[in-house]
């Protein structure tokens, strides 16, 4: 797993203040009564993201991306391009899991058409990656990316989708050292993995982006990490907040990460993918989408949570509105 890291005070001195955090925000796909996508809330939905100063990424786990079909895909692509609006920057999940066909040329045409949109790909596993060797692995990424950059990839880890894996080091490596890939999203839920890439990125690539998927742990950021969770799509407002206050060596960081850990603990809990109902739970507390439905395929959380629910929010607003 690479340097070992064992010692407190290896992680103190790994701490780093100061420095801006680059936030990105997996959105929530919100769905009406009908059952139908709820493309008005999900724009409004962006644009309040990009308004904290988070980039929004869509067509991921948290927007569904496993359940959805090409049109919805498209359809997403297209809602998000309109609300961002010209000039402005979003990521999304280039995916192919259960089409038949080359995956280098499968892939290429994924990140073709979210480009058409103004998106940045960011390449999804799929169930096909998982009988390839270390070097197979680390050939078809370098493949897919070849004069094609700037690119991210996905590391996604079982306990959200079933194609998902955490890769060896040796293909972590591989990965990192393709040029035209800039960063990836970890989702081991496993720090002692993070802290290893995170070293792994400081030796070979110090520019690399290594953007934390764990959503039990969203403190990395203290360690070097930048973010791509789920759970940022609950607060965008609050993790906004938080990021700056890290920035500016506010001590009111803790207090605001304690609060968000909090909701993350409670909606992340197993089984793991039910966090969007979670989240649709939230969100629609909030006033934010229309209903708490989630997608009809996706496991969802008891009407008891939102009692629990309510009692976050009301730590969250009341620490929006003393910043």
């Amino acid at each position: 797993m690479g340097r070992s890291i064992d010692r407190v005070t290896d992680l103190l001195g790994s701490i780093r203040p100061y420095r801006k955090i680059e936030g990105n925000s997996a959105i929530l796909l919100p769905f009406k009564e009908d059952g139908k996508i709820a493309f008005d809330a999900l724009a409004a939905h962006v644009r309040r993201t990009m308004d904290a100063g988070l980039r929004p990424a869509v067509n991921m786990d948290t927007g569904y991306v496993n359940l959805l079909t090409d049109d919805e895909r498209r359809q997403v692509l297209e809602a998000t391009r309109d609300a961002v609006g010209p000039g402005g920057s979003f990521i999304a999940g280039a995916f192919i899991e259960g089409k038949d066909g080359d995956p280098v040329d499968l892939y290429r045409r994924e990140i073709d058409l979210i480009r058409s949109y103004g998106g940045t790909p960011i390449i999804f596993q799929c169930s096909a990656m998982k009988a390839l060797s270390p070097t197979e692995l680390v050939d078809l990424y370098r493949r897919v990316a070849k004069d094609n950059g700037p690119l991210l990839a996905f590391e996604l880890g079982e306990m959200f989708a079933p194609f998902g894996s955490i890769w060896s080091e040796e293909v972590a490596r591989g990965i990192m050292e393709i040029p035209e890939i800039v960063g990836y999203k970890h989702s081991s839920l496993d720090r002692r993995v993070e802290w290893s890439r995170l070293a792994m990125r400081d030796e070979i690539r110090p520019e690399f982006k290594i953007y934390t998927g764990n959503d039990l742990a969203i403190d990395m950021v203290m360690y070097g990490s930048d973010y791509l969770l789920g759970l940022s799509t609950f607060a965008p407002d609050l993790f906004g907040l938080r990021d700056r206050l890290w920035e500016q060596g506010d001590s009111r960081f803790y207090t605001i990460n304690d609060v968000l850990q909090y909701l993350g603990e409670f909606a992340f809990r197993k089984p793991t993918p039910a966090y969007k109902h979670s989240a649709a739970q939230f969100l629609q507390l909030r006033g934010w989408i229309p209903t708490d439905k989630s997608h009809p395929d996706s496991p969802t959380r008891p009407e008891s949570d939102k009692e629990i629910l309510a009692l976050i929010l009301e730590r969250v607003e009341a620490l929006l509105a003393a910043a």
